[in-house]
């Protein structure tokens, strides 16, 4: 069942997602070679506390991280480690905070250093298919034609869309219905009503859409080991328009800085 939100529990909600923006802000100060997950977990962690919210994935289904910190040819789900970051890694950072009730949860995939061009597209790309996916999000339209969208733009360029991962709808839980594919056909679906709010995330592979479980149960990875890539926003339809209630901005103003 779907539980649309009142205009007011979409004002709390966007201050969790923005609790989760400044925490990916902060994340993104300190992303550089030399760096473990392990210790952006627990600046993620001690942030988020200091927000007056507590930590959306610590603890739920047994995740023991504030985020989750996924390299290279790792998809999602990540556990943080103490394996310093290398130049040249591509590293998503997944976040969660509960803010008064509510979860804010997103996502950025961050270039450490010079990475190869061909997956500096990659990135490229899975972020224009979350802006694609979030266009799509109007009254009216239907659920699959956020994934229809996805999925043409990241096929187009070679890419496969995994299929066993999807987005979510958000709210009191971090999993709501309605399910959100990145693939999908035109048309179909439920219809996008006012109200809703959900997690828009594509997550692009360079080569096969295959994925596998590793051997922690949390850790997802590409089938043929090569880069994925994540981006991930919350957003509501308010007056049947698309309104994101997170923002790469903080992360963004904090890459400026480093360059």
């Amino acid at each position: 069942m779907i539980i649309y939100k009142t205009p007011a529990e979409i004002e709390i909600m966007r201050q969790a997602a923005q609790v989760v923006s400044r925490t990916l802000g902060l994340v993104a100060e300190h992303m550089r070679p030399g760096v473990t997950p392990l210790e952006l977990d627990k600046m993620a962690e001690e942030y988020i506390r200091s927000q007056d919210a507590i930590p959306g994935f610590l603890g739920l289904y047994g995740c023991p991280s504030t985020l989750l910190i996924s390299i290279n040819e790792q998809v999602v789900h990540g556990l943080p480690t103490t394996r310093p970051i290398q130049e040249g890694d591509i590293v998503s950072v997944d976040c969660g905070a509960v803010y008064k009730g509510y979860y804010g949860d997103h996502a950025y995939t961050f270039a450490v250093g010079n990475v190869a061009p061909e997956v500096q597209k990659l990135l490229d790309v899975t972020r224009e298919c979350l802006y694609l996916g979030i266009e799509q999000t109007v009254a009216g339209n239907r659920i699959e034609d956020i994934g229809y969208h996805i999925q043409q733009h990241a096929e187009k360029h070679g890419y496969g869309v995994v299929r066993d991962l999807v987005g979510h709808g958000l709210g009191k839980s971090l999993h709501e219905d309605p399910q959100v594919p990145n693939y999908g056909r035109r048309g179909k679906g439920k219809k996008i009503q006012e109200g809703l709010t959900i997690a828009i995330e594509p997550m692009i592979n360079m080569g096969t859409d295959k994925v596998m479980q590793l051997e922690d149960n949390w850790t997802i990875v590409t089938a043929d080991g090569q880069p994925s890539a994540h981006f991930e926003h919350n957003v509501a339809v308010v007056n049947g328009k698309p309104v994101i209630l997170s923002t790469f901005d903080y992360i963004e103003e904090a890459l400026a800085k480093q360059k």
